[in-house]
């Protein structure tokens, strides 16, 4: 049975810019087979649009949600479908 690759788009609210978040976020991402990206957004959350199966998706968003712990005060998930776009992980700005 094909697995299914799918989009997830977290929002990490707190104090979550200027703290090493995004390439903390990166560090993590290269753990796990995804790809997408993470950036600053101008209301001073940080966003991760990631493509993956499911699984790995999840892992991924609790190990930021474990070590970056200290300095998040919400999360706000959406899963879409993948769209293919993305050949990598990496940083946006």
């Amino acid at each position: 049975m094909a697995s299914t690759i799918m989009r997830s788009t977290v929002l990490f609210g707190g104090r979550v810019q200027g703290v090493g978040f995004r390439y903390t976020v990166m560090n993590i991402a290269q753990s796990y087979d995804v790809v997408g990206y993470v950036r600053n957004m101008p209301d001073g959350k940080v966003e991760l649009v990631a493509e993956g199966e499911t699984s790995e998706l999840n892992s991924l968003v609790e190990e930021v949600k474990h070590r970056m712990q200290g300095f998040i005060d919400d999360v706000t998930a959406a899963e879409s479908p993948a769209t293919g776009e993305f050949k990598r992980f990496g940083i946006q700005h």
